[in-house]
């Protein structure tokens, strides 16, 4: 698959959430994306950027102070992309929902966070060391995990795809177009 072939194809199936995706064909459309990214950024920051002037030490500092070309791309790839993660996971056997694994982790955790440690604070004398250590229990294997799923995903991502049919349909590198 070429890179053209890659980009065409992810994107006549912007929000396709079935089937598989070869890994040539997810890898260079993910290239395609980080691309945009970075020209949308060049054209922002020749558009919108601005410089000021430090007042310590004259210096001028640059800064974007508006992305709308970064924005409006961004919004506008990241269905494709997203489904593109998802039929590739499917291309390796997985669930497509395994591609939320960090975002699903990270949630969680600040969940915990958030109102397990508020519980603990609200609550006194011994419950308030049991809630805080239950609290510990669970936010703890969860930032490690936080900090390892985007790891497990990538190498999922990056794993041959599965020989044969799967039950998510055809392998993409044997049928022919």
């Amino acid at each position: 698959m070429t890179f053209t072939q890659a980009i065409q194809s992810c994107l006549s199936k912007y929000a396709t959430f079935s089937g598989r995706a070869s890994r040539p064909e997810y890898w260079l459309f993910f290239l395609f994306v980080i691309l945009v990214g970075i020209i949308a950024s060049l054209i922002d920051w020749s558009l919108f950027g601005s410089s000021i002037h430090d007042e310590t030490g004259g210096a001028s500092v640059y800064r974007l102070d508006r992305q709308p070309v970064s924005t409006i791309s961004g919004l506008a790839l990241f269905l494709p992309h997203f489904a593109a993660a998802w039929r590739r996971m499917h291309d390796t056997g997985r669930s497509g929902l395994f591609v939320l694994l960090p975002s699903l982790v990270s949630i969680a955790a600040i969940l915990v966070a958030t109102f397990g440690l508020g519980l603990a604070d609200m609550a006194s004398g011994r419950l308030d060391s049991l809630l805080t250590g239950a609290t510990l229990l669970i936010l703890i294997p969860l930032l490690i995990l936080g900090l390892f799923s985007p790891l497990i995903v990538f190498f999922w991502l990056i794993r041959r795809g599965q020989p044969g049919p799967n039950p998510y349909g055809p392998n993409p590198q044997e049928v022919s177009k």
